[in-house]
């Protein structure tokens, strides 16, 4: 699976999502995902609907998965703006 297949499954399960998936070998990769989806929920529950996501390719096409997953408030304050 490629990163920006990835991104694409992403994008469609969390719509107005901000998406970015960066991977060197298509098996280990590296996502930060800005989403409105997110307002409320702790990490854990966060991460949960990204794996949802990308159903049963995590454990077998994805073998790891980093990711940063703040809400469009949380990155803008990370940002200073």
């Amino acid at each position: 699976m490629t990163a920006d297949e990835v991104q694409q499954r992403i994008e469609a399960a969390l719509p107005g999502a901000t998406v970015r998936v960066q991977s060197d070998d298509n098996v280990h990769f590296g996502a930060l995902v800005i989403a409105p989806q997110f307002a409320g929920l702790r990490t854990i529950k966060r991460h949960q609907l990204v794996y949802a996501a990308l159903g049963e390719s995590v454990g077998g096409e994805i073998h790891a998965l980093s990711l940063e997953t703040p809400t469009p408030a949380e990155w803008s304050a990370r940002r200073g703006a």
